[in-house]
């Protein structure tokens, strides 16, 4: 299918093949008919492409913020791989459509095949053919409603979130300012709400087109024209609501609004634009100033757009999904009227060409719709167009694949996200006698993306095709943390050597489920990403410390920090906690430098947070705490681990510095400064070269998979422990 991408890096704007998202639970694959440029927020985005890096870092300091914090957590070597391999990629553009359910996933009882629907959001409302959308974030199309009119429903709710923001009453007169696509949105709906409007904005022609759909007077801002009918509307009080729909560097909406606004009158922000607030003007009335978050709540909750978790209409009324139903229904009974802002219809084949024309400002317009082939025939249309850690067991002994060893490894990818693509990717992409075969996504882009970066000869979303492929040696497992087990689970039944990110498996019927594919099958060739027992600098910190004789008291603190808002991570209800999912490191870690596995595990939290204290216990007596915390400063290290046994003491800070005492004075000591973040080397390229030579020769994996068992067994014990309130003992099956 084709889709329109822009690269963030060079600018590049393109119509790109890609494959076709999957149809995933909780939602439907959706064929577009008609989707909406947004020719505010996507123009904005297209500019920003445009510009230099110091361009693009001046129009996002809080992206800059983030970067810096990278380089003080990462080094400066892996966020520059990460901030260019996410500048240079390609990104979608769109995020309000009109299109016909192709296929319906399991879950989804309110829609079917042939219904037409109007899809929301930047993730799942591209400008593509096809789309796959959640269930929150589609609304059926009302008959007799124009597909190209349904198109507008993102739009059309954004615009409606800020009017409900604004608590309009019949009889109110209200000041939009900025009369683009959402501000004659906003016009509209007020008069329909009863609410006398005026409008400012300094293009005559929208003005014009406000006036026609409702306003009762428009003007420039700097005429004397606006002040004047605000002062006549309201004898002389200001306007009850002032509503923000403009965007650009200026101030001078904002003072506007203090200028024209009732004493405690309410100024609600929809667009993107400049907010110094005067303090004095704003003061004097104690004017309510508020936000409009996008189409309504449940915008930016995962739980809620993503899992389709909606929110009681109890408490509350108007969600993103009821939101975008209702603006159907206005258009639907002639409420609202959205041809007039139809401005041009262009084919989706001359997509880069119109992006280009508005960007140089030869196509003026307020809103423009993408028209696809094979759109819907609709009459509408026609008139307007205590865990027991599993034993492992084989049969028949274990599965070497044969392979010529002279021939290149390769490898197939199911997944390509962050991690993927900045942590994997780019050291198996230069490694001599590897080929990457095949890369496998739901979301079509990010194949594409891969397979552009990476070199990949096929990009797909069919898994069932990749594990067919007797010519593919071995399988990337980097998805997300819920699918692990069962994608591995199939790729083992397939005979392929599997390569899976941590975790492993999130319950315990999930690892059971992935040794039973093993003992099926006879196929051990498994590999958990647990990297950094390889890490350079620990393993040489390790030998250093040599063999030891009594027990040993370990303490790993791992400085884990706070997730961003939205971050999947956050979704323990289906990716478990983020100590599930990764935990296994640090466990494997303490594991691998105790040379056993642990026999107990207890665990405790702290109250209100996600900090834990994990105390393992080994065969030997020997201990390892692990403090998980989330609330500790950024700007410390985020790993620092200290082995304490037989007069001696192992020292790693964050993978940059390695130290090793001994009693009689200071040994021999490796250090690599601090000062040298490229030095951090957490064991991802090493281990992956382990990984391809066992593969290659079909020698031994680079862990034993009783160690990688009994490590997602103490990992899953952990959160048997925090509700037990007790040690877990880890019984060994037999």
């Amino acid at each position: 299918m084709k889709q329109v991408v822009q690269n963030y890096k060079s600018g590049e704007l393109a119509v790109l093949d890609v494959p076709v998202p999957g149809c995933k639970p909780g939602g439907v694959l959706v064929r577009t008919a008609y989707s909406l440029i947004s020719t505010g927020t996507e123009l904005m985005k297209v500019s920003e492409a445009g510009m230099s890096m110091l361009g693009k870092a001046r129009s996002r300091p809080d992206q800059v913020a983030k970067v810096m914090q990278s380089v003080a957590t990462n080094g400066v070597p892996a966020t520059y791989r990460k901030v260019m391999g996410k500048l240079d990629s390609y990104t979608p553009l769109g995020y309000s459509l009109c299109g016909v359910v192709e296929q319906v996933g399991p879950g989804i009882d309110d829609v079917k095949v042939g219904d037409l629907v109007a899809c929301a959001g930047n993730e799942h409302a591209l400008h593509a053919e096809l789309n796959w959308v959640p269930k929150n974030l589609y609304a059926p199309v009302p008959d007799g409603l124009a597909p190209r009119h349904a198109a507008f429903g993102t739009v059309g709710s954004i615009a409606m979130q800020g009017v409900r923001r604004g608590e309009p009453q019949l009889g109110d007169v209200a000041l939009v300012i900025g009369l683009g696509l959402i501000g004659q949105l906003v016009v509209q709906l007020l008069a329909a709400s009863g609410v006398r409007v005026v409008g400012v904005d300094p293009a005559p022609e929208r003005c014009e087109l406000a006036r026609r759909l409702g306003a009762a007077a428009c003007g420039d801002p700097e005429s004397a024209a606006v002040e004047a009918a605000v002062a006549e509307l309201t004898d002389g009080h200001g306007v009850d609501q002032v509503y923000l729909a403009a965007g650009g560097g200026s101030n001078q909406p904002v003072e506007l609004a203090a200028r024209l606004c009732r004493d405690r009158g309410r100024v609600v922000d929809i667009g993107k634009c400049r907010l110094d607030l005067p303090w004095n003007a704003y003061y004097e009335k104690e004017l309510d100033v508020r936000f409009s978050r996008s189409y309504g709540p449940g915008r930016y909750d995962p739980e809620y757009e993503l899992e389709g978790r909606d929110y009681p209409i109890g408490y509350v009324r108007w969600t993103e999904r009821r939101n975008l139903a209702c603006f159907l229904d206005l258009l639907a009974r002639g409420s609202v009227d959205v041809e007039p802002l139809v401005s041009h219809i262009a084919d989706f084949d001359d997509a880069v060409e119109t992006y280009q024309r508005l960007k140089d400002g030869d196509l003026k317009a307020v809103a423009v719709l993408f028209r696809y082939p094979g759109r819907p025939d609709r009459a509408a249309e026609a008139e307007a167009p205590a865990v027991t850690v599993p034993a492992v067991r084989r049969s028949g002994g274990a599965s070497t694949p044969a392979r010529s060893a002279k021939a290149p490894v390769r490898l197939a990818f199911v997944g390509a996200g962050n991690y993927a693509t900045s942590m994997l990717l780019p050291h198996l992409a230069q490694r001599d006698g590897v080929e990457l075969s095949t890369v496998v996504t739901t979301t079509a882009l990010s194949a594409a993306n891969a397979k552009r970066k990476f070199g990949f000869a096929e990009a797909t979303t069919d898994l069932d095709a990749v594990l067919g492929d007797k010519s593919i040696d071995a399988v990337f497992v980097v998805t997300r943390h819920s699918s692990h087990a069962e994608l591995t689970r199939r790729a083992l039944l397939a005979g392929k050597t599997v390569f899976v990110e941590k975790p492993l498996a999130l319950t315990e019927d999930e690892l059971a489920g992935v040794l039973a594919a093993v003992e099926e099958s006879g196929n051990d060739r498994l590999q958990v990403g647990f990297n950094r027992r390889f890490a350079p600098l620990l393993q040489e910190a390790r030998k250093r410390f040599g063999a030891r004789t009594g027990p040993a008291s370990l303490r790993y603190l791992v400085n884990a920090g706070r997730l961003g808002h939205g971050s999947w991570y956050l979704q323990q209800g289906t990716e478990g906690s983020r100590f599930a999912g990764e935990g296994g490191h640090f466990i494997d870690t303490a594991s691998w430098l105790l040379a056993a596995d642990p026999v107990s595990v207890y665990a405790v939290a702290a109250s209100g947070n996600e900090d834990l204290q994990v105390v393992l216990r080994y065969p030997d007596g020997s201990t390892a705490t692990i403090s998980y915390v989330t609330t500790g400063a950024a700007g410390f290290p985020k790993e620092t681990l200290d082995l304490v046994a037989d007069g001696k003491v192992l020292r790693l800070d964050d993978f940059v510095r390695a130290s090793v005492f001994m009693d009689g004075g200071v040994g021999r000591k490796r250090w690599v400064s601090s000062r040298l973040p490229k030095a951090r080397d957490k064991g991802q390229s090493a281990e992956l070269a382990a990984f391809v030579k066992a593969v290659r020769t079909g020698g031994p994996m680079p862990v034993p998979l009783e160690s990688l068992v009994a490590t997602t067994s103490a990992t899953l014990a952990v959160q048997a422990g925090l509700v037990g309130g007790a040690p877990v003992t880890l019984a060994r099956a037999r």
